[in-house]
């Protein structure tokens, strides 16, 4: 990291100094047999290594030791997307989750559990807790004894339907929905909500590496990041600059239009930076922006914008940035603009941006929020409804406590938040092996069952459907069909319900 040391401008030799470049080098692993060496020195002396970039996307798995959240959790992992578990209790889901699986553990009801750093990182939610009803030894064919006492799918709790599908719904909408954005943006870092990776992702390289004397950081606030320091012409130097690692796997913003920054500067003109490639030294592509002094703004960065550049010299033949490997992203303060113009907004000494956010905008409308209800939660009370002819959630709904009642409560809590969304209403669930062809349906009337395999494989596809933004449906399996292309699934359904 950078030297706290004071740095002196005016004069054109100072010292400079090769601890700060072996410590810029060491933090991003510029050279593997040096970065090896060190590790292996903190394992010998039991010293904790700095982590690598981390990588950006995770999704957010609530009630994931469900029969479906399992099996979605299961899924995500052998795809190698990044994963958190929303838990009651930690010990008992990793023995049904296995070891590795990032936990976090809270609970729906007691919204101060919910705590921000469960959004760290997070692009979307998949919702597959509710209550539930246990199964009873000799139940009846028509499973009137599934259906007798309602408990929470995490611990051995009793919780009602109105706690868990209502008023847990609403807590966990009001705790997620900051971080989720609109349909068509994807968080990349939110300085307003400083996570720990924010600390350990971005390291600092200044024109120490080329001799200059230049000194920067990157301060975490409770509020905001600030990229600040001082930066010196000395030793041919001028430019100060933060940069995360790369991350691993790269970041794919492929379908979005660029990136939006939203920071407060010091009237100065700043280089924002995207790499192609996890090279040190590679080609970079640079946008330069002006700052107003102590004034937010918001800085929309066109990926066809951006300017290939090597060492500060434009490449026109290089070929166009790459939204789908991203690789690392960089802030820079610098006197040079490209192929030695000056940066007209330049001056040497103190200097700060204040940072906000980095997103990514102008993406495809997708949903953020997917949630696992049922069918049959608008039946209860439906004028000219056999009830013979409705599965046993219907037909005792009161006795369960209103539990279709307070889960289509829950819908509307989702419906009504803002947050780009799908529900899925499943018929009954089974444990049949998935692979089935699916039938969806609008208007709440039909009856069946489907797999619980093919509704957690349903959840990640609908992750990738424009089509199934802000859409409520039911879903059954159809005996010996194979399943379909999951682009087909949805067409004709309409937005809503």
């Amino acid at each position: 990291m950078a030297s706290k040391t004071p740095v002196q401008v005016g004069s054109d030799r100072k010292s400079w100094d090769f601890n700060r470049l072996l410590d810029t080098l060491n933090t991003f692993e510029v050279f593997p047999i040096l970065s090896s060496l060190q590790r292996g020195l903190r394992t010998l002396t039991r010293q904790p290594q700095p982590p690598k970039g981390r990588a950006m996307g995770t999704i957010l798995v609530v009630g994931a030791t469900g029969g479906v959240g399992k099996r979605v959790i299961r899924r995500l992992v052998d795809r190698k997307i990044p994963v958190r578990a929303l838990v009651r209790d930690a010990q008992r889901a990793e023995s049904i989750l296995g070891k590795g699986i990032e936990l976090f553990e809270a609970d729906l009801t007691i919204p101060e559990t919910l705590r921000p750093e469960m959004m760290q990182d997070v692009i979307s939610v998949i919702c597959c807790s509710g209550t539930r009803v246990q199964p009873v030894e000799g139940d009846t064919p028509n499973r009137e004894k599934y259906y007798q006492g309602v408990k929470f799918y995490l611990p051995e709790v009793v919780d009602s339907p109105e706690m868990v599908e209502y008023n847990g719904m609403k807590n966990l909408i009001r705790k997620v929905g900051p971080y989720l954005g609109q349909a068509d943006e994807r968080m990349i870092f939110d300085f307003t909500n400083p996570s720990p990776s924010l600390r350990t992702t971005w390291g600092v390289i200044d024109d120490v590496v080329m001799g200059g004397v230049s000194a920067s950081e990157l301060r975490i606030t409770p509020s905001c990041g600030l990229f600040t320091g001082e930066v010196s012409t000395a030793n041919s130097g001028g430019f100060v600059s933060i940069r995360t690692k790369n991350f691993e796997p790269c970041l794919n913003l492929a379908g979005y239009e660029g990136i939006s920054l939203r920071v407060q500067g010091d009237g100065k003109r700043y280089k924002f930076i995207l790499r192609n490639e996890a090279r040190w030294d590679g080609i970079s592509y640079c946008y330069s922006f002006d700052t107003l002094n102590n004034t937010w703004m918001t800085v929309d960065i066109p990926f066809d914008r951006l300017i290939p550049v090597f060492r500060a010299k434009t490449l026109p033949t290089a070929p166009p940035f790459d939204p789908s490997q991203t690789y690392a992203i960089q802030l820079m303060l610098s006197k040079f603009e490209y192929d030695g113009e000056l940066n007209p907004r330049f001056s040497p000494g103190r200097f700060g941006l204040e940072l906000g956010s980095i997103r990514a905008y102008g993406g495809p409308k997708l949903p953020k929020f997917v949630q696992i209800s049922s069918a049959g939660v608008t039946r209860p009370g439906r004028p000219g409804l056999n009830l013979e002819e409705e599965p046993p959630a219907v037909r005792l709904n009161e006795q369960l406590g209103g539990i279709l009642t307070w889960k289509l409560r829950g819908e509307d809590t989702i419906r009504e938040s803002g947050i780009p969304y799908t529900i899925i209403r499943p018929c009954a669930l089974t444990e049949a092996p998935g692979g089935n062809g699916l039938e969806v349906a609008q208007g709440d009337n039909i009856r069946g069952q489907v797999s619980r395999e093919d509704i957690a494989e349903l959840c990640l596809q609908v992750l990738s459907q424009p089509q199934a933004c802000n859409l409520t449906f039911e879903v059954r399996a159809t005996e010996g069909e194979p399943m379909q292309d999951w682009d087909r699934v949805l067409v004709g359904l309409s937005e809503g319900d």
